[in-house]
């Protein structure tokens, strides 16, 4: 369901048909192509493991499993079969150092970051790229340690090049060096640095991210005495190459612009081999080379320094935070990215401030009105399976803010909605009624296996009769519903397509499943009931909840079986 922009060259063979070979302006992405990809078949097999990160060099393509295993393609990955994927992670020779938690593309290698919190590196080394002397070893089909006790790596589809950040904020880099894009300095301009070397002059504040160019490097620090609180530093060659000002510079330093003046929120930004892109709170800015309209622009202009990218309106969800930025050689992609179920918290916290969603009303005693939703303060309040005692904890809360300013009022609903203590004071004064150790799971399976049907009220129809689902569970287990009433562009109907194909016990099953993430003890699970099943998955995109249905099953058929 993702919404993908697309703009600059527009490849050959072409992959958005009955377009130009140069699109200077975003515009959605239809990749039609009508031969099956080569690879298809043997990605699917892959994916029975649970995709989790994916990755593209310029020649080589990296695929990161749940599991933690990675499977990787490309000429200097796999000399003998540059077009077959094989898993490079089980290549390790320490066998306690192959469970991967990431993985990062350069040009033509790949860096895999450990459990154990250990670097290792594999293909080409023509630059020094995998630390070590080009000479001696100019590339590997097998992963290799380049350094210990690092937290993050740093590199990009056109470099030959890669930092190393551990725990304590110290960053290290190697490989190709020209134009200075290590940002090590004036004495340091070496074409190859092959050795890890530690970079002395780094901003201060935190490294939230660094992208890494043709020849240039963007880093992004977060600083939170300094307003704005995030700053992007660049250092290489300004010329064409997405640098955000004019002149070379060899240290990082600020890329200056009144469109970052006014917000603390860059939220995202990627670099290609000669542009860069940035999304903030409130706009895309690009800026280096455009000859084939990867800007963005509607021209195929140059742009040395910052400029705001006129954005067509976005599909999903207007909210412009829900979307990521990908850029490559020559070509730029804006996609939209659904809120991941990790960052539920965070999401429901967006939920509470749509007045769509809210449904019992607060007021300060100035008279001021605060809407909130009622269910939500129920996740928050403490929980009795008597209603008429839920009720009472609700009224007990708009009893305090009778007697609170709004100033005071928001400050205790977003201590609510946000587990935080803000104010002591105020925090004593309601201490009572907040359970700040709630469990969102266990409270849904309280709220919603009571049958209460004014909490049920998103309607799903089947057979003739209609079922009652609560919005809040669907938004928690399925991407498609998260995407649809998070978003204030999507169709807000309360009506979903008859879903008839599902036997009366295969139903019960899905229904009970999606209230409480488990099966019935009682149940007994049948081959048609799983193949049933499969299909409700596909249908409500449930398939990337933990624990997934389908697998709880599988293992419950075993079992019986």
């Amino acid at each position: 369901m993702n919404e993908i922009l697309f703009f600059g060259r527009n490849v050959i063979p072409i992959i958005i048909k009955n377009e130009p070979n140069i699109i200077t302006k975003p515009i959605q992405f239809k990749f039609e192509n009508e031969n099956e990809n080569k690879n298809e078949k043997q990605i699917k097999q892959i994916s029975s493991e649970n995709i989790q990160k994916v990755t593209v060099g310029e020649d080589n393509e990296t695929i990161l499993t749940i599991e933690g295993n990675v499977f990787a393609k490309g000429k200097d990955i796999n000399s003998k079969n540059p077009n077959e994927f094989i898993n490079i992670s089980s290549l390790i020779e320490d066998k306690n150092d192959r469970i991967i938690e990431d993985i990062v593309s350069g040009y033509n290698s790949i860096y895999l970051l450990t459990s154990n919190q250990n670097v290792y590196g594999i293909g080409s080394n023509e630059y020094g790229q995998l630390g070590f002397d080009s000479k001696t070893l100019p590339k590997t089909e097998k992963p290799i340690l380049i350094m210990k006790n690092i937290s993050k790596i740093f590199s990009g589809i056109s470099s030959n090049h890669v930092f190393l950040l551990n725990s304590n904020q110290e960053l290290f880099v190697c490989g190709g060096n020209y134009n200075s894009k290590f940002g090590l300095g004036e004495s340091r301009k070496e074409l190859k640095i092959q050795k890890l070397t530690k970079i002395q002059n780094i901003p201060k504040g935190k490294i939230i991210d660094i992208q890494c160019g043709f020849s240039f490097s963007i880093m992004l620090i977060e600083n939170e005495n300094e307003n704005p609180k995030r700053k992007l530093y660049s250092c290489g060659n300004y010329e064409l190459n997405g640098l955000g000002k004019y002149g070379d510079t060899d240290e990082f330093t600020e890329i200056k612009s009144y469109l970052f003046e006014n917000d603390d929120d860059i939220l995202d930004f990627s670099c290609g081999n000669r542009h860069t892109l940035i999304l903030t709170s409130r706009m895309m800015i690009g800026f280096g080379d455009n000859f084939y309209g990867q800007l963005g622009t509607g021209d195929t202009n140059n742009q040395l320094i910052p400029i705001q990218i006129e954005l067509p309106k976005l599909i999903f969800n207007e909210d412009i935070s829900n979307y990521r930025i990908l850029c490559r050689n020559e070509k730029s992609f804006l996609y939209y990215s659904p809120p991941s179920f990790s960052n539920l918290e965070e999401d429901l916290i967006k939920l509470f401030e749509r007045k769509e969603f809210c449904d019992t009303s607060f007021k300060t005693k100035n008279g001021e009105i605060i809407e909130a939703h009622k269910l939500i303060l129920k996740y928050r309040l403490n929980q009795n399976e008597n209603q008429n005692q839920n009720q009472n904890e609700i009224e007990k809360l708009k009893e305090i803010i009778s007697n609170k300013s709004i100033k005071e009022s928001n400050q205790i609903f977003e201590m609510i909605y946000s587990n935080r203590i803000i104010n002591p004071v105020l925090y004593s004064e309601i201490k009572e009624i907040i359970n700040l150790n709630e469990k969102i799971e266990e409270t849904m399976k309280r709220i919603y296996l009571n049958e209460n049907e004014n909490e049920k009220d998103f309607i799903i129809e089947r057979k003739e009769k209609q079922y009652k689902f609560p919005k809040l569970i669907l938004i928690m287990r399925s991407e498609l519903y998260r995407g649809m009433f998070l978003s204030v562009t999507e169709d807000k109907s309360n009506k979903v397509t008859d879903y008839s194909e599902l036997s009366n016990k295969s139903f019960q099953i899905f229904e009970y499943w999606i209230y409480s993430n488990q099966i019935k003890d009682e149940i007994q699970i049948t081959k048609e009931i799983i193949n049933e099943l499969e299909t409700g998955i596909d249908y409500f995109q449930l398939n990337q909840t933990n624990p997934n249905l389908f697998d709880l099953l599988i293992k419950k058929f075993k079992n019986q079986n």
